[in-house]
């Protein structure tokens, strides 16, 4: 893989959402989803896979220590499957979902747009449900009510 599939792709991603300039979106590797900052990335050193990076918002001071655990939560129990990871932005605090896409013959514009389309859902619920919610939400994991449930 290249930087042609990457640059095919990102062409592809534009073609069906709708934008009229791909070159454009190549030159500055980001477009807006459902109000999300999301950064199409590709690099040297791993060919085989673009990064997408969607930026939820900026957690309120306060509420960190709160918002990091869940992350972690988040990230050991639903992000791992995906080759994703929320993290923060060290440049504006901000929380970022990383999500490393293989790229494989099977991927296009349409999965791309779907794959952009699912986090962006992902997002919303970060955004109206940890990042602007109240603390007391949050006793779950921590708090022990939970089950373990063998396979």
């Amino acid at each position: 893989m290249s930087i042609e599939r990457y640059a095919e792709i990102v062409r592809d991603v534009c073609a069906v959402v709708g934008l009229p300039d791909p070159d454009h979106v190549l030159k500055i590797r980001t477009i807006e989803v459902e109000g999300f900052d999301v950064r199409l990335d590709h690099f040297e050193n791993d060919q085989q896979a673009m990064y997408v990076n969607f930026h939820y918002g900026t957690v309120t001071a306060g509420r960190t220590l709160v918002v990091f655990r869940l992350m972690l939560e988040a990230n050991l129990l639903i992000y791992a499957q995906d080759q994703a990871q929320l993290g923060l932005d060290s440049d504006t605090g901000g929380i970022v979902l990383i999500l490393r896409l293989p790229l494989t013959p099977d991927v296009d514009g349409q999965v791309v747009a779907d794959l952009l389309a699912h986090y962006a859902e992902h997002g919303r619920y970060w955004r109206s449900n940890i990042i602007e919610s109240s603390d007391e939400m949050f006793a779950g994991i921590i708090a022990g009510d939970y089950l373990w449930l063998r396979a």
